[in-house]
């Protein structure tokens, strides 16, 4: 086999072995769709921004390196100070998000409310506050008022897109741009677009996969406990790159 196909080849599978195996991918932006009701269609566009974020900021380091003649240990000195700050920021950004869900969840707890009328019948209902009682009440301003319901804005894609940025793409750098440097730059810049379409293409394609097996799981407990499920998942992908695994 040609070398430069050699190349390429190993570029687009380290890739999408590197993704697969990195939960911390694709389940952070699994776990936000489902807690934030997020679209599909939006789902996706995060993850894809957010991994041509994670893609392109090692990418320009490379590119930096190569061309200031600058030494692979110390790039990859400096793209191991940029996975400790990734690893640092989701594991904060899950906690925080986690004691919220959980805060979230216990003022959302459902309680009774009992009406008497005028014949003397009194009944009962279950009754939940925050979000479901607060979208009822924005929809019925919306129709009676003529006015449109305020939707907050979400600062959660920017935060991930944020932590991806620092996040590394560690074995880019070395085991890749810097042997195709040998060659041309040509090879650089063709095994950078390689690495990173397959890597966007299936951080996308596990996010895509994975809500739809999601999505038999509904019901008011789990969309009560939503958030704090999402920042316990994002939590634990923090920890899982600050341990190594």
């Amino acid at each position: 086999m040609d070398p430069h196909v050699a190349l390429l080849f190993t570029a687009a599978s380290i890739g999408f072995l590197h993704t697969l195996f990195g939960p911390d991918h694709y389940v952070p932006f699994v776990a936000m769709a489902r807690a934030g009701g997020w679209s599909r269609r939006k789902t996706i566009i995060v993850t894809a921004a957010c991994g041509l974020g994670h893609v392109a900021s090692s990418v320009v380091l490379g590119l930096v390196g190569v061309a200031c003649g600058v030494l692979l240990f110390q790039l990859e000195n400096l793209e191991a100070v940029r996975g400790e700050l990734a690893g640092w920021m989701l594991l904060g950004f899950g906690l925080v998000y986690f004691v919220w869900g959980v805060m979230q969840a216990l003022r959302n707890a459902p309680h009774v409310h009992f009406h008497a009328h005028e014949d003397g019948t009194v009944h009962e209902h279950v009754h939940r506050h925050q979000a479901d009682h607060l979208h009822a009440h924005e929809m019925a301003a919306a129709s009676d008022g003529g006015e449109t319901a305020v939707r907050r804005p979400s600062y959660t894609p920017w935060v991930l897109f944020t932590v991806f940025l620092f996040g590394p793409c560690e074995p880019l750098i070395p085991m890749l741009m810097y042997p195709a440097a040998e060659t041309n730059y040509s090879l650089v810049l063709a095994v950078a677009l390689v690495f990173a379409l397959v890597t966007i293409t299936t951080m996308t394609a596990a996010v895509a996969l994975l809500l739809w097996g999601v999505t038999a799981f509904t019901g008011h407990a789990l969309h009560r406990y939503g958030h704090a499920v999402a920042g316990l998942s994002i939590t634990a992908c923090g920890l899982a790159i600050k341990v190594g695994l």
